[in-house]
């Protein structure tokens, strides 16, 4: 995962509130579930710009997540601010078929998330053409066979934010295989299958599917962002130049490697589950504390959904309702005026129009809502 401020305009919105008293897991109700998101709608359409974006007016893929977590939130899609958003989000769109702001070059990550939106409020089939357009642009930026690389090339199957040039990293190739999702793609599409070659390479598991040099020095069963030019993890390196599994690049590795047709008897789906059982937790990002927590909670909340589980069983046996410790702790951390905000501001959660926007994706999956068209 990059700071998702790469290349943008960084602004911070301050948020003097302070925290709801912390609340038992055990009695999160509905109603209380249903005031936390409602006041997180609120606030988030209190801080929408008057053009429509928020954070920036030059940060489509901020307000893509914010419409997106409105639209997750329960926010119908005729509400007057998405509508003002899906407008705004509309002008970035180019002539090659992608909606991203040229000067950062970010056209898969702004894309695939504009997708994610214009696929949920897409009721009448307004938003058909564009998304046509826009997919065939987020399938040309795949590193794939057009690039003229091997398979046996790291890079292969993998998407990047879409500069030219850019190497692939496992959380843009998530929003990549999300956006296919949303627009029908299944799991033998060609795509999501090279898609998944990189995913296997992006796992700290000695298989077939890996024989790059770094699982070896690890071999847990956790991801890390991106085997391509040279490794990376976001959790840093081990003495021996292993690339550190984490939390967030785990969960969304299992639940996309599950998107792309494997099942639970794959050996690198029950070794990611494995890794996920030893560091389960509600309280952080494993790898990384508090670094991408909010992160963290919507892709912790759509893998466990994916894996079709209402309780989840961890390393040491002790059963979990995810959904209700989840939610807790999000109500828990909830401020007072409806956002939520990240103390540490790593990749942008200092900003609470995108922490809350995170928070309303994964409150989705702990009593699922239709997205209102």
């Amino acid at each position: 995962m990059k700071s998702l401020a790469l290349g943008m305009m960084t602004w911070m919105l301050l948020c003097s509130a302070t925290l709801l008293p912390a609340q038992e897991t055990s009695g999160v109700s509905p109603q209380q579930l249903a005031a936390a998101r409602e006041k997180a709608l609120e606030f988030l359409k209190t801080s929408q710009r008057e053009d429509g974006s928020w954070t920036s007016s030059e940060a489509p893929g901020v307000t893509g997540l914010v419409t997106f977590g409105l639209l997750a939130g329960g926010c119908p899609a005729d509400d007057p601010a998405i509508e003002k958003a899906i407008k705004h989000l509309l002008t970035f769109t180019q002539p090659d078929g992608g909606i991203y702001f040229p000067k950062t070059h970010h056209g898969n990550y702004e894309t695939a998330i504009t997708m994610m939106v214009l696929s949920a409020a897409n009721s009448n089939g307004q938003y058909a053409d564009a998304l046509s357009k826009a997919e065939k642009h987020v399938r040309g930026l795949q590193w794939d066979e057009s690039e003229k690389i091997d398979k046996s090339d790291v890079k292969f199957g993998g998407a990047g934010y879409g500069r030219t040039g850019d190497r692939p990293d496992l959380s843009n190739t998530v929003f990549f295989l999300e956006a296919l999702q949303a627009t029908g793609a299944k799991s033998d599409d060609p795509a999501v299958q090279n898609a998944l070659v990189f995913l296997s390479r992006c796992q700290n598991l000695e298989t077939e599917f890996n024989t790059t040099p770094f699982p070896a020095k690890v071999n847990d069963g956790g991801f890390y962002y991106t085997p391509a030019a040279g490794g990376n993890s976001q959790a840093g390196n081990t003495p021996e130049g292993g690339l550190r599994s984490y939390g967030s690049m785990t969960y969304a590795g299992l639940k996309s490697m599950v998107y792309a047709g494997l099942n639970k008897d794959d050996p690198r789906v029950k070794a990611a589950t494995d890794w996920i059982r030893k560091f389960y937790t509600v309280e952080e990002n494993p790898g990384l504390s508090q670094q991408g927590v909010y992160y963290y909670y919507q892709m912790f909340a759509k893998a466990l959904s994916t894996l079709e589980v209402d309780e989840f069983e961890d390393a040491a046996g002790q059963k979990h309702d995810w959904r209700k410790e989840l939610s807790g702790e999000l109500i828990s951390r909830q401020q007072a005026n409806g956002s939520w905000v990240n103390e540490n501001s790593r990749w942008m959660e200092g900003d609470p129009n995108l922490a809350t926007a995170y928070a309303l994706m994964a409150l989705k999956y702990t009593s699922p809502l239709p997205m209102k068209k």
